[in-house]
């Protein structure tokens, strides 16, 4: 479908990466005045999960961390190949980070940690044959065959106590409990990975956080043509046309000044984020716990709101929303002065900040890994401070030293917890001295789209009947794509475009790495060592 480009807007619900992709493609490919783009952000501040924010004398947070690739973000890189870097004059994004990643290749040295504070050998995947033949026969049967089934439901227990399993559990945040479904989408997108999970040599680095490297180029672009992002602007409901069809008539927001409603003339777009994982995310400090608040789910209020009016074709964010205790991980943020703990975790991994990965100990209760990024990890941090990242998948269990579960500890607690898992009490006074600030992050629903479900509960891109909706999200339903990714937001983005608009240019497929000889022979020759 083609509408008429000189008058009409389009409207995003939510600023994250897929709306702000989505605006790039308007403009780049649909030829539009960014004047007529508008962004609605219920946050004072765009990026939606990739975030990087904090000051040298409060410390420095990140929720989490996207991890890229580079053989397999095809829209990503594309996308990014058109923004200029903000860093780097006379360069892309793409440019940037690909030059910066090669410049600092990772090859992780200690990828698991036992009880005694010792780094395993995890050549081997301690795969059994049953485990092997289960894998087999997971990436050869049919998705359709899989609705409601959780990994646990197809596995037998041997496989959660292999090094496989610890190390891509927490490289994904899977759980035990996920979606079988899911685990065949990474499985086959990611096969490629499968046999260097153990060094994790295929994660593409950003010079900086994703916000400060990917966002912030972003946000220029487009301020740069003029969009129009209205912050603090949460909506809350769409008006629908009556009838069979999926037309958007209004769109309700609320704002800073209150309540009011957005009406939309024929041809006008609504792109909208029906979903975000880092809903109800609330941080915490050195000595203050961050609550765990997962009664608020904002975007899945909206996706609520209007899968109603028009079920089933909007899908059905329950599976999705309805489980906050399975759907939860904590992360905590470290900023010291100085470098001496960076030094002595670069001694004991035999990895320089930035060259190893995840470290993850894998007895501890809480399920713990901490990544060390090259430093500095954010633009506005001094040369003489340090940071490091971390992260717990069951945060309702005692620690295995301070007797808390993870979600109630303060951030000095958490840091706490890795000293006596490395085996450091002896000096645990000394580095205490030097921390900043620890901030902890509770979220509620961070592993959300990975939860069991049918795969008619996530709604297509654009719906079946709609005239001018779309939907972008991890929530959305892309054929062969995983989502957890910053690629599934830009080509969810892209989709919604093209579609819309009637954009005649070709989307790059998903490259189909599991049809390659010489990848499947690497994964089958690594699942036999």
């Amino acid at each position: 479908m083609t509408h008429d480009r000189g008058t009409k807007q389009v409207y995003f619900v939510g600023g994250g990466l897929a709306s702000l992709a989505g605006a790039v493609y308007l403009i780049r490919d649909g030829g539009m005045d960014g004047k007529s783009i508008h962004i609605l952000e219920g946050l004072p501040i765009v990026g939606g999960s990739n975030d990087g924010i904090g000051t040298p004398q409060k410390g420095f947070v990140a929720r989490g961390g996207r991890m890229l690739n580079e053989e397999t973000y095809e829209n990503f890189w594309e996308l990014m190949y058109s923004i200029p870097s903000i860093h780097q004059p006379g360069k892309s994004v793409s440019e940037e980070i690909l030059e910066f990643d090669h410049a600092h290749p990772t090859h992780a040295n200690a990828r698991l940690i036992d009880k005694d504070g010792q780094v395993l050998d995890v050549t081997s995947m301690g795969f059994s044959m049953q485990d092997r033949m289960a894998l087999l026969k997971l990436v050869r049967t049919p998705e359709e065959k899989l609705d409601n089934l959780k990994i646990s439901d197809w596995f037998s227990p041997h496989f959660f106590e292999t090094n496989f399993w610890y190390m891509w559990q927490t490289t994904f945040a899977f759980q035990e409990w996920s979606s079988l479904f899911e685990l065949r989408r990474y499985m086959n997108r990611m096969i490629f990975e499968f046999s260097r999970i153990h060094t994790l040599e295929g994660v593409t680095r950003t010079p900086y956080n994703q916000y400060d490297s990917v966002i912030l180029p972003l946000k220029a672009y487009l301020d740069k043509h003029g969009v129009d992002f209205s912050l603090h602007c949460r909506v809350t409901d769409f008006d629908f046309a009556e009838g069979e069809g999926i037309t958007v008539t209004a769109i309700h927001y609320e704002d800073l000044n209150g309540k009011g409603i957005i009406p939309l003339k024929e041809g006008d777009l609504c792109i909208a984020t029906n979903a975000s994982m880092t809903d109800s995310a609330t941080l915490g400090d050195l000595h203050t716990s961050a609550p765990f608040l997962p009664e608020r789910p904002l975007s899945g209020d909206l996706w609520a709101n209007i899968a109603a009016k028009k079920a089933p074709h909007l899908g059905d964010p329950k599976p999705f929303f309805g489980n906050p205790e399975e759907t939860n991980w904590t992360s905590f943020t470290v900023t010291m002065q100085g470098n001496k703990l960076l030094k002595k975790i670069e001694q004991f991994s035999r990895n320089v900040p930035g060259s190893g990965a995840l470290m993850t100990f894998k007895d501890s209760s809480w399920r713990m890994s901490i990544v060390v990024a090259a430093q500095p990890h954010f633009i506005n941090q001094p040369a003489d401070q340090t940071i490091f990242w971390g992260y717990g998948l069951y945060t309702d269990k005692l620690g295995d030293y301070v007797q808390k579960p993870m979600r109630d500890c303060t951030g000095e607690e958490m840091l706490i917890e890795l000293l006596h898992h490395l085996h450091w009490e002896d000096e645990l006074d000394a580095i205490l001295k030097d921390v900043i600030n620890v901030i902890p992050c509770n979220m509620p629903y961070i592993d959300a789209q990975f939860q069991p479900r049918k795969m008619t509960d996530r709604p297509k891109v654009v719906p079946e009947g709609s005239t001018n909706l779309a939907l972008i999200s991890q929530f959305v339903e892309i054929p062969e794509d995983m989502v957890f990714t910053e690629e599934y937001s830009v080509r969810a983005a892209r989709i919604a475009v093209y579609t819309l608009m009637g954009i005649k240019r070709p989307i790059a497929p998903v490259t189909p790495y599991q049809h390659d000889v010489r990848v499947l022979l690497k994964a089958v020759n690594t699942s036999f060592r």
